[in-house]
């Protein structure tokens, strides 16, 4: 019981947090100065990487298991400029696999993510928006004990699918992007509709699940210096029904261009779902690998 509290507690403090950065961007003098507007048409930008871990050990006397990972993955943002409108598209997929000692291979990361938003641009302080979201895996998951595994998921099994309207804003020319609207949330599943989409108040095992409540999103990519970047997203869906039942998803990277294809990336997310656990869910990996701009965006390169 004291540890739900506290995990709780750790929630809570994260959503202040999260809210006080979303007034402190809507009413800071700075973040509403009038931005240059961005060149029509289309500004693409899309980046590939492969990122490895490794550790090694022979007759090492404070011990240590030899451990071999990898991780690839894509993201790219597509958006289209006219006089009245934006629209943002983005792709994020990442597969990766580690590799411990004596045990089999097993996944360290595993995800697709799709977006799109579109922008009504007429000037106001707030543009109306319509967006759309999907998010799911590629192969199956497991859940591991000592001697075994259980799958717990594959791909559409969950598949998340978010709509949503409402009214947003782009600060420090577009490098942060905030919005808050109505949306509607539904969980997709086949085999494995516990915990993500059954509800266990029914006696009916439900295979899908949908919700309607409110999203807040905001995003963040900044270009910190010339080798040094920060991309950010803070993705908030609350049903209305209770504080403890807010969906929090935090991701934060911190990218490092040492050479002219070599990266050190810090990755940091914490997600919490009550549907699907109690605790909140963090993870964190340090890596280094080869990045590489497969489409680099005009709009910053005429910053």
């Amino acid at each position: 019981m004291e540890r739900e509290v506290s995990e709780m507690s750790e929630f809570r403090l994260a959503s202040v947090a999260l809210f006080v950065i979303l007034v402190f961007c809507n009413v800071n003098p700075v973040l509403c100065e009038k931005e240059k507007p961005p060149p029509l048409g289309w500004d693409n930008e899309m980046l590939v990487y492969l990122n490895f871990n490794q550790a090694s050990y022979d007759n090492w006397s404070q011990g240590g298991e030899n451990s071999l990972g990898w991780h690839t993955g894509l993201s790219g943002t597509f958006t289209d400029y006219a006089s009245s409108r934006e629209w943002v598209n983005s792709i994020r997929i990442a597969y990766g696999m580690q590799k411990i000692g004596d045990q089999d291979s097993r996944k360290s990361i595993d995800e697709i993510r799709l977006g799109s938003v579109y922008n009504y641009t007429a000037g106001y302080f707030v543009d109306p928006y319509v967006a759309f979201k999907f998010e799911s895996q590629f192969s199956r998951g497991y859940a591991y004990s000592d001697s075994d595994r259980v799958e717990i998921s594959n791909f559409m099994d969950p598949g998340y699918f978010t709509e949503s309207l409402g009214l947003g804003r782009a600060f420090l020319e577009k490098t942060v992007r905030s919005r808050l609207g109505l949306a509607f949330k539904q969980a997709v599943t086949d085999k494995f509709p516990i915990p993500y989409a059954d509800d266990p108040e029914t006696a009916e095992i439900e295979k899908i699940r949908s919700d309607i409540g409110l999203e807040w999103v905001t995003a963040a990519d900044w270009p910190i210096s010339e080798n040094l970047r920060y991309v950010a997203l803070a993705d908030v869906f609350s049903d209305m029904t209770a504080s403890n039942r807010i969906d929090v998803r935090w991701d934060n990277l911190l990218a490092a261009r040492v050479a002219s294809f070599v990266t050190v990336a810090l990755d940091f997310r914490l997600f919490y779902d009550r549907d699907i656990s109690t605790r909140r869910q963090i993870s964190q990996a340090l890596s280094i690998g080869i990045t590489y701009t497969l489409v680099e965006a005009r709009y910053k390169d005429d910053e």
